[in-house]
């Protein structure tokens, strides 16, 4: 087996010129992966080209996955992400698998972009002052999570437990949502995607599906992102995703069609006459 056309087309779009070692010591793995994920799962869904990059990367962040961040860093870059926007995923990553685990991410953003001659820092994208995050951030929480269910939370809220409420509101929306750069859909399917690939977060992630669709982001759309993360992240955690879009935004008419039927299996060739002998 060898990468297709398409595959081949696809990859070489995302990496110009670029051949992987992997291609060398591992060809069997790379041939069929790159079959399918850069052919058979892009055959699917509703992303544009920048959009399926900007969620694989924030996957990736939250995956840990750094060698395979760097690389399709590279991709996105290439395929028109631009500076400001793949420094927005890395910050946008740091209220959900914190700083402990961007930081090295940050790093390697900033690694790649000054190779490409980008001069840093980047133009400010913040639109909040320290006397204004909270107010703005819970006016943005409402619109994104809905004002009834950000009241109820508050109401139901510990006496020492609400300051949490509030780094949500001021921290979580108030520092990250209301930053430029990308807008609320952009940042509703990056945090879906980054949440998803984590693991352990499925009630933050069911909160995040309606959360999507608040902002106008539909069921098609994180199906779509379900499936152009599936080769990063593995079939458990794509199907947890699935499972949850389903609960929130079920399908409205659920497919019929059967399994493919296996393949007869081979007749067992004979055994040598003289292999005990």
């Amino acid at each position: 087996m060898a990468p297709n056309e398409h595959a081949r087309k696809h990859h070489d779009e995302l990496f110009p010129g670029h051949v992987s070692t992997l291609a060398a010591t591992d060809p069997d793995l790379i041939d069929y992966f790159d079959n399918f994920a850069f052919d058979e799962v892009l055959r699917y869904g509703s992303l544009d080209t920048r959009t399926r990059l900007m969620v694989q990367l924030a996957a990736l962040i939250a995956g840990q996955a750094l060698s395979e961040y760097r690389v399709m860093l590279g991709a996105a870059l290439t395929a028109g992400v631009t500076p400001v926007e793949a420094k927005e995923i890395v910050y946008q990553a740091v209220p959900y698998a914190g700083m402990g685990k961007v930081f090295d991410f940050l790093h390697a953003t900033n690694d790649v972009l000054t190779s490409r001659g980008v001069p840093l820092p980047l133009e400010g994208q913040s639109t909040t002052t320290p006397e204004t995050r909270e107010e703005k951030g819970l006016a943005v929480q409402k619109r994104i999570v809905g004002a009834e269910r950000v009241d109820a939370m508050y109401a139901a809220a510990p006496a020492d437990e609400l300051h949490i409420q509030r780094y949500l509101s001021a921290n979580c929306f108030g520092d990250h949502y209301t930053r430029t750069g990308l807008d609320l859909p952009t940042r509703e399917l990056l945090t879906f995607a980054m949440l998803i690939a984590m693991g352990g977060c499925e009630p933050q992630a069911k909160g995040h599906v309606a959360a999507n669709l608040n902002v106008g982001n539909d069921r098609q759309a994180l199906l779509s992102v379900a499936t152009q993360l599936l080769p990063f992240i593995g079939y458990p955690r794509t199907l947890n995703a699935i499972r949850l879009i389903d609960e929130v935004a079920p399908s409205p008419a659920p497919s019929r069609a059967s399994s493919p039927a296996p393949s007869p299996a081979p007749s067992p060739a004979p055994s040598p006459a003289s292999s005990s002998a």
